[in-house]
């Protein structure tokens, strides 16, 4: 624990699936001494991997973190999910990290998930280098990926190396800065580096982009930039600070190369690490709210301030219980101290410190600023919950978390089991923040719902693996919702005489529309006190409750504005009961009137196929409602398909592709938005209902 805090670094790995992350990863561990045997994504033999369910299909699934040591820096690393349908994962690791490489694959180039990553770590703010991977596969080309990482993702990629010979070949990479060779050995894994000069064929090309790298650096180095126009030398070590600053600022991203499965260019990727990334001191403090009140407050990354963290991930370990991962801000933690969970107020005791190498686990005394570790023993807490001490209380930006899309039923194989499913499925949404479940009144069932087939398929499975629950799954359900298209105003009345005291509410209630993803929005304009002030409440908790429940089909009600503008109320027999139960006749006759419309799903859909197949796979697109958005050449001689189609539509797509392209064909999908269904969509949906 005695790294200052600029030697620090805490860097996440992130990509579209199978661009090579995780190999990645593993030889950052092999290079830093962590582990002495390569493991292989593909024998499925990974450290970082180390769920069953990851190593059967080869991806990850959770985000894994880990700690290493390179040239006396601390780096802390978290190996994100390239699916799609783990984004979540990506996005509270991404909060939580101070820089990324993205690995781009030298063959697939910018991939549909590369987009959303890249786009989730400008939405954070992360600053980040690239590293261009699998440069031994045939297709693979260096300078094409960047050029799409400057097209697509407006990246401002700087080329800071060559690889040299092409596919299997490839042999050595040529640094651009110090204008050196380095050779790898097959023999020893690549351990050794052996620098030599430049091939005279390169020395022209090596030179044309040095001069390029000085130029960049001097952007961000006014002094430094004077100096060059006027001819000086300008030093290595003060391009690499002046560049350390634009990458802060993320105005540039240096670009590297190699094959991390072949352990080529990781060592120097390391070095990147070391030289570009932020350390918690260069990146700005966090910002967070006072409890209560509407005053911000900063916390600087400093050891001896008060104690502020993010939990960023809940982690069900089978021997020591809930393994609650933090990044520490501000201040230090002991094990056996007590702290505050500012959500619920509630105290919770620190029982051990644990810092992590992926499932392993090496106890430790005390975190401090800047730190990533996790802690045994809290009780009651949720991803994206802020922890401090008593009598400091500040409250971080929680995690943006999705909603889900689309949902099944489940139900245990043995009934005796129920208990013991439900007991399992609360902990999966504890560690799983876009993972719900909640039981169906009308049905009698149990349903989970995810961000995808993909989703919901490994959470059964791991139902089966790590809590030994076997389940049987239901038809797959797409999560569709209602709205209105016109402004009403509907009344609402609930009276009830029956001898003895009555009930007496009585409300009017205007709708109206609004635009797609604002939800429910409640306004008060009951004026002179036609109805009292003390049941406004229960007229918004009424109508709060019956959106759940729409006209057409049963589904949640969006995108609508309730404002109670009038009613009346009776000295007597009035009561919360009566007003809220005359808000949600309101809320049925006026969404009835307003022209009720089920809104669905639409995804985007990228297919990457070989050229024969595209009229096929665009053919049957079109015949799921889907409208075609472009088609681009991809890097490997196959066409890139871009559409938006139905959710509904989709469901069970990947096994059609696969059968219609002989298994060439691949696709990937993210929720786009939602939208109207057309009118025969609308009628046979609500005619299954």
């Amino acid at each position: 624990m005695s790294n200052p805090l600029e030697r620090y670094r805490n860097i996440g790995i992130a990509a579209h699936i199978d661009a090579g992350k995780t190999t990645v990863t593993e030889r950052i561990l092999f290079y830093t001494g962590v582990t002495h045997k390569i493991g292989e994504v593909h024998e499925g033999e990974t450290v970082m991997d180390w769920m069953e369910q990851e190593r059967e299909r080869g991806i990850t699934i959770t985000s894994a973190a880990t700690t290493c040591f390179w040239k006396d820096y601390h780096i802390n690393i978290i190996d994100t999910p390239g699916h799609v349908d783990f984004t979540i994962e990506v996005g509270r690791s991404l909060r939580v990290l101070d820089g990324m490489i993205a690995v781009f694959c030298g063959v697939g180039g910018v991939q549909p998930q590369s987009e959303t990553v890249w786009k989730q770590a400008n939405r954070y703010g992360v600053p980040r280098i690239a590293f261009i991977n699998k440069l031994d596969r045939i297709g693979a080309d260096y300078f094409k990926v960047i050029k799409q990482v400057n097209d697509k993702l407006h990246g401002n990629a700087l080329i800071m190396q060559i690889p040299i010979g092409e596919s299997e070949n490839l042999s050595a990479v040529i640094d651009v800065l110090t204008e050196k060779m380095t050779v790898f050995k097959p023999v020893d894994e690549g351990v050794d580096i052996v620098w030599q000069d430049v091939p005279e064929e390169y020395k022209k090309q090596t030179q044309e982009l040095r001069t390029k790298v000085i130029e960049r650096a001097c952007d961000f180095n006014d002094d430094m930039a004077e100096r060059y126009l006027g001819g000086e030398e300008i030093s290595i070590a003060e391009v690499k600070a002046a560049l350390r600053a634009g990458v802060l600022k993320r105005e540039v991203v240096p670009a590297f190369c190699g094959t991390a499965f072949k352990n080529k260019g990781v060592q120097l990727l390391l070095d990147a690490v070391v030289d570009y990334l932020p350390s918690p001191l260069d990146v700005p403090p966090i910002e967070g709210m006072i409890p209560d009140s509407d005053k911000k407050e900063l916390r600087e990354a400093d050891p001896n301030a008060k104690f502020c963290a993010l939990a960023f991930k809940i982690m069900n370990d089978p021997f020591v219980g809930a393994l609650t991962f933090i990044r520490v801000y501000s201040g230090t933690l002991k094990s056996g101290s007590y702290i505050i969970n500012v959500r619920t107020g509630n105290k919770e005791r620190v029982s051990r410190l644990i810092k992590m190498h992926a499932n392993k686990r090496e106890e430790i005394d005390m975190v401090q600023a800047g730190d990533i570790a996790a802690i045994v023993g809290l009780k009651d807490v949720l991803t994206g919950d802020t922890l401090c001490v008593e009598g400091d209380r500040i409250l971080l930006e929680s995690i943006d978390v999705p909603a889900p899309v689309i949902s099944l039923s489940v139900e245990p194989k043995n009934k005796g089991e129920y208990e013991k499913m439900i007991l399992a499925l609360r902990k999966k949404m504890q560690e799983d923040p876009s993972f719900r479940f909640s039981y169906n009144q009308e049905t009698g069932q149990t349903e989970i719902s995810g961000m995808g087939e993909l989703h919901l398929e490994i959470t059964i499975d791991r139902l089966r693996t790590e809590n030994k629950v076997e389940v049987v799954p239901g038809k797959l359900q797409v999560a569709y919702k209602e709205t209105i298209r016109d402004t009403v105003e509907a009344e609402g009345k609930f009276i009830k005489q029956s001898g003895g005291r009555g009930q007496y509410g009585h409300v009017w209630v205007r709708f109206e529309p609004l635009e797609r993803g604002k939800g429910f929005v409640f306004e008060n304009k009951i004026v002179g006190g036609t109805i009292p002030r003390e049941f406004v409440p229960a007229v918004e908790k009424g109508l709060d409750e019956a959106k759940n429940t729409g006209v057409l089909g049963g589904y949640p009600v969006v995108d609508i504005k309730c404002t109670v503008f009038d009613g009346s109320y009776h000295d007597v027999d009035s009561s919360e009961i009566a007003f809220k139960i005359a808000a949600s006749m309101a809320f049925k006759s006026g969404v009835t009137k307003a022209r009720p419309v089920i809104l669905e799903p639409i995804m985007t859909v990228e297919v990457d196929t070989p050229e024969e197949y595209m009229g096929e796979v665009m053919g049957d697109l079109n015949s799921r409602r889907g409208r075609i958005l472009g088609m681009d050449a991809s890097t490997g001689g196959s066409q890139i398909i871009k559409a938006e189609v139905p959710l509904e539509s989709m469901l069970g797509y990947t096994t059609t592709l696969r059968s219609m392209s002989k298994g060439r064909a691949s696709s990937s999908m993210e929720f786009a938005c939602y939208r109207e269904v057309p009118e025969h969509v609308q009628a046979s949906i609500t005619s299954k209902k």
